[in-house]
């Protein structure tokens, strides 16, 4: 049964519903001026977060999925910050009221590799634009490879609560088959440098389905990387879309594995976190048992955004820098992808929205309806269509997705409720899509589920 349920749905491409709708449904037509009644539309003192992305790397991982420049020179950062700290501006004049700010989070391309005074001013910034709130927290994405004593004190300085280490792998032979050679020694000196700094929250990134990959290489890393005890892990698989990332064509197609032994490598790397004491949280997120995501997702309060599962429930986020995305309670945005063009918008003071979506009645429904899927593995259809003003039964009865998943066995139906067998929730995102309006066209532009 298990070897079947791989075969129909391991390989399905499927979103990663760190949204609903998905971007792909996204349209120029809500653009910057959309974006900006939006902004202004926010109730005052209204809680928010905010995401600034920072597209610079120092050389490029073969594997990588994210929008990201190399670089080697020092000019384009800081003329891109410039860029940023005249966005923050502009969006703190538009925005109605100062929202309360409760969750910051730096992501990449490498966040830090700005300098370190650059980065004590941009945050500083930050908080003379918007309220931010006591017991907040502030995440930056880090490359263990590039991270010198003075960025991280700049980290604790700046009130910097948790770091994201990619990791990925540490066999050698995975490391030069990506174009990421990573010591564990390098590893451990970074959690060392920034717990000494007082960054106190320490998250790991692993990967699954690369190159040469194996069950054995899987639990040999998890193992090295719970000798060092981060406080959470998130465990992706790995994307191969090189008609989209191009420099993916240079990884060796022959050496991924298939979908049965990306499923057994995934589940292997769990086996290893919850013997080490880790407690599993939704899909691919693991933490300690004292941790705050385990504590939210044992309360029903798990949320899920585009930086994965979280404790942020805010329903506003700020987006900043080339690609951001955010959400504001009427819908999504995104900016400019180009460094270059997102540059132009900002230097003429305009917002940077390219494109975005508008919201429904229905589009919310769903995204509840899904996202408590995806954190929970267990959704009440009728008490969330009820509160929404929805009829639940067009939603369950005559779903043709959800009616071959129970068949299949994957879940049970019951008053409305569904409910996703245990042996079978690495195909959750499987069972989301049944409550997907749009997933004929978002299928057609997302890469391979993990």
């Amino acid at each position: 049964m298990q070897q079947a349920l791989i075969e129909k749905y391991g390989e399905a491409r499927l979103p990663r519903y760190t949204s609903y709708p998905t971007a792909p449904g996204f349209s120029p037509t809500v653009g910057a001026g959309t974006y900006g009644d939006w902004l202004s539309a926010l109730k005052p003192g209204a809680d928010a977060s905010l995401y600034l992305h920072i597209p610079f790397c120092r050389s490029m991982c073969w594997y990588c999925g994210c929008h990201t420049t190399i670089t080697q020179r020092d000019e384009p950062i800081l003329d891109y910050i410039d860029m940023l700290r005249k966005e923050i501006d502009l969006v703190s004049r538009t925005v109605g009221g100062r929202p309360k700010i409760r969750h910051v989070h730096f992501g990449g391309g490498t966040p830090t590799i700005m300098q370190p005074e650059e980065f004590r001013d941009l945050v500083g910034l930050m908080r003379a634009r918007f309220a931010f709130t006591a017991g907040m927290e502030i995440a930056v994405e880090i490359d263990p490879r590039t991270l010198t004593p003075e960025m991280a004190a700049a980290l604790g300085d700046a009130g910097v609560t948790r770091a994201s280490l990619g990791v990925q792998s540490f066999d050698p032979v995975v490391q030069k088959a990506i174009n990421r050679i990573q010591s564990e020694a390098q590893t451990a000196e970074a959690v060392t440098r920034l717990r000494t700094a007082g960054v106190q929250g320490i998250n790991f990134d692993l990967i699954y389905g690369l190159p040469h990959q194996t069950v054995q290489s899987c639990i040999e890393t998890a193992k090295a990387a719970v000798a060092m005890r981060p406080e959470r892990f998130a465990v992706f698989g790995y994307a191969h879309i090189p008609s989209f990332k191009k420099h993916q064509r240079l990884i060796d197609e022959r050496a991924l594995p298939d979908a049965a032994m990306r499923i057994e490598q995934a589940e292997a790397i769990a086996e290893t976190l919850a013997a080490s004491g880790y407690v599993r949280i939704g899909l691919d997120h693991y933490a300690l048992p004292g941790d705050g995501l385990a504590l939210a997702a044992r309360r029903g309060r798990l949320h899920r955004n585009f930086q994965g599962y979280t404790t942020d429930a805010c329903t506003t986020l700020i987006g900043f820098g080339a690609s951001a995305i955010g959400r504001t309670p009427d819908g999504y945005i995104q900016n400019e992808v180009p460094p270059g063009l997102y540059a132009q918008r900002i230097a003429s003071g305009r917002l940077a929205t390219v494109k975005g979506y508008r919201l429904t009645a229905e589009d919310r429904l769903r995204a509840e309806i899904i996202e408590r899927l995806m954190c929970d593995f267990r959704v009440d259809v009728v008490t969330i269509a009820a509160r929404h003003g929805f009829d639940s039964a067009p939603l369950v009865e005559g779903n043709g997705r959800l009616a071959a998943l129970k068949e299949d066995g994957v879940i049970d139906v019951r008053g409305g409720t569904v409910t996703v067998r245990q042996d079978h929730r690495f195909i959750i995102r499987a069972v989301a899509a049944a409550f997907d309006a749009y997933i004929d066209r978002s299928a057609r532009t997302h890469s391979k589920a993990a």
